[in-house]
C-alpha cells in the first residue's frame, strides 16, 4: 500500500472508533435530562437514582469522545493537505462554529451539571443538562453540514484551483444535510436506548434494584422502537436524496449493473465477488426502485450506464466505489438495527406488567443489543463515505487528489500504527471504565437531612 492508503486507513479507523461514542453522548444525554425531568417534576427517588447512574456513564462516554475526536481535526493537516487546501474555506465556517458555539455551549453547561448539584435551583440545575443535549445536537448538525458538502457540494465557486465559499447558509440548508441530520440523530437514539436496554437487563437478570432498572429497562427498549422507526422512515427519504445525488452510490449498495425497472432488492447474494455473476439470491420484488424513486415500477440506473455517463461527465477513470463493501455494508447497516429493534420489542413483551421472563437466551440478547447499533452505525458511515470513491468531494475533487505529497508511506505507516495503539489503549480504559460503573448499579440518595448529601463531584 501506498501513502495514500494507508491515510485512508488511518483516518477509517480513527473515524470508526470516535463515532462509537458519538452517539451514545447525543442519545444518553437527551435520556439523562429526561430522568432528571421526571424527577424534578414528580420528586420520585428512583429518578433521582436513574439520572445519577445513567449520568455517570454519559460522563465517561464523554470525555473518551472528546479525545478521541481531537485527533480527526489533526488529521486534516498531517496526512490530507490537499485537500485541505481545496475544501478549507468551507470547512473553515461550519466547523468553527461547531468549535466556537455547540461544543462550548455544552461543555459550558456540563460543568454547570457536574459541579451543580446541591449548589443551583433544581430548574436551572435541569436547564443545563437541557442545554447539553441541545450542544450535543447542535455540534452534530454543523459536522453534518460539512459532510453533506462532502456528498453534494452547495455554495461555493472554483477560484484558484479551489473551493471558495459563497454562501453558508447554502451550505448550513444543503438539502443533504437537512435529512442526513434527522436520520443521523435519530439513530443516535436508538443506540442510546440499546445501551440502556443491555445494562437493565444485566442488573434485572441478577436481580438488582428492579426499582431502578426495570423502568430503565422499558424506557430504553421504547427508545429504540420508536428511535427504529425514526431511521427506517428517514433512511427512506435520504435513499432517495442520494439517488438524485450519486445515483452509482444506489447502483453499487445493489450491485445493480444493467439499468432496470421494477428493480428488485437482494436481502442475501451468492455470486461474484465484484457482484456482477450471481449465483444465487433471496430477493424482495421492486423494494430497490420504491427505495430509490418512492416508485415500485421506477427505473434505477445501473452501474455500466453511470459509469459510461461519468466518463462523458469527468472524463476518463474508474468511478465505480468498491461494490462488496457497499453492498455489505448497506444490508449489515440496516440488519443490525432491525434486529436491534425485534429485541426492544421481545424485552417490551416478556417484562409487560410485572413479569419478570427467565429465558437465560433472552436476557443474552437483551444485552448483547448494545453492539448492534454501533454496529449499524458504523456500516452506515462506511457505506456513505466508501461508496462516494473515488471522489472525496463528490464531482468536483478526487480522493487520489487529496493527499499531502510530502508525506511518505513510512511516515503514513508510522501514524497509522500509532495511532491504532493508542485508540486500543484508549478502548482498555474506556471499557474498564464502563463496565466497573456499570456493575455498582444506582446510587442510593441518603436522606436530605444528612451532611453527606453532598455529592461530590469526582463522583460524576
Amino acid at each position: 500500500m501506498d501513502a495514500l492508503d494507508l491515510s485512508r486507513w488511518q483516518f477509517g479507523i480513527t473515524t470508526v472508533y470516535h463515532f462509537i461514542f458519538v452517539p451514545i453522548t447525543i442519545g444518553l444525554s437527551a435520556l439523562v435530562a429526561g430522568l432528571q425531568t421526571a424527577w424534578v417534576r414528580t420528586g420520585k427517588e428512583e429518578y433521582l437514582r436513574a439520572t445519577k447512574f445513567w449520568g455517570k456513564l454519559f460522563l465517561i462516554n464523554f470525555a473518551i469522545g472528546v479525545v478521541t475526536g481531537i485527533v480527526q481535526e489533526f488529521q486534516f493537516g498531517m496526512n490530507w493537505s490537499a485537500y485541505s487546501r481545496f475544501v478549507g474555506d468551507i470547512f473553515g465556517a461550519p466547523l468553527a462554529i461547531e468549535g466556537l458555539l455547540a461544543f462550548f455551549l455544552e461543555s459550558t453547561f456540563l460543568g454547570l451539571w457536574i459541579f451543580g448539584w446541591d449548589r443551583l435551583p433544581r430548574l436551572v440545575h435541569l436547564a443545563a443538562i437541557w442545554m447539553v443535549s441541545i450542544g450535543t445536537m447542535l455540534s452534530a448538525y454543523f459536522i453534518l453540514a460539512a459532510n453533506s458538502w462532502m456528498q453534494h457540494p452547495v455554495g461555493f465557486t472554483m477560484g484558484d484551483g479551489r473551493a471558495e465559499l459563497t454562501s453558508i447558509g447554502a451550505v448550513l440548508t444543503n438539502s443533504t444535510t437537512l435529512v442526513t441530520f434527522p436520520h443521523t440523530i435519530t439513530a443516535c437514539f436508538l443506540t442510546a436506548g440499546a445501551l440502556m436496554l443491555a445494562v437493565s437487563a444485566w442488573h434485572l437478570r441478577r436481580g438488582n434494584q428492579d426499582e431502578v432498572f426495570r423502568p430503565s429497562l422499558r424506557l430504553g427498549a421504547w427508545v429504540v422502537l420508536i428511535a427504529g422507526l425514526g431511521v427506517l422512515i428517514t433512511g427512506d427519504i435520504q435513499a432517495r436524496v442520494m439517488t438524485e445525488q450519486q445515483p452509482m452510490k444506489m447502483a453499487a449498495a445493489e450491485a445493480l449493473y444493467e439499468t432496470t425497472e421494477s428493480a428488485s432488492f437482494s436481502l442475501f447474494t451468492i455470486g461474484s465477488l465484484d457482484g456482477s455473476e450471481e449465483l444465487w439470491s433471496v430477493r424482495v420484488p421492486s423494494l430497490l426502485s420504491f427505495m430509490a424513486t418512492g416508485d415500485p415500477a421506477g427505473e434505477v440506473e445501473g452501474i455500466n450506464d453511470l459509469q459510461a455517463a461519468y466518463e462523458e461527465k469527468y472524463g476518463a477513470g474508474d468511478y465505480v466505489p468498491y461494490v462488496p463493501v457497499t453492498y455489505w455494508s448497506f444490508r449489515l447497516m440496516i440488519g443490525f438495527g432491525a434486529l436491534a429493534m425485534l429485541i426492544a420489542a421481545a424485552a417490551l413483551w416478556f417484562t409487560r406488567g410485572d413479569r419478570t421472563p427467565r429465558s437465560r437466551w433472552l436476557w443474552i440478547a437483551a444485552v448483547s443489543t448494545v453492539a448492534m447499533p454501533l454496529l449499524a452505525n458504523s456500516f452506515g458511515w462506511i457505506f456513505t463515505e466508501m461508496g462516494r470513491q473515488p471522489w472525496t468531494v463528490f464531482g468536483i475533487f478526487k480522493t487520489a487528489q487529496s493527499g499531502s505529497p510530502a508525506v511518505s508511506t513510512g511516515e503514513a505507516a508510522t501514524g497509522l500504527i500509532a495511532l491504532t495503539v493508542l485508540y486500543g489503549i484508549l478502548a482498555v480504559i474506556e471499557v474498564g471504565l464502563f463496565l466497573k460503573y456499570a456493575a455498582l448499579g444506582a446510587p442510593d440518595i441518603p436522606p436530605a437531612s444528612d451532611e453527606t448529601d453532598k455529592p461530590l463531584a469526582f463522583a460524576y
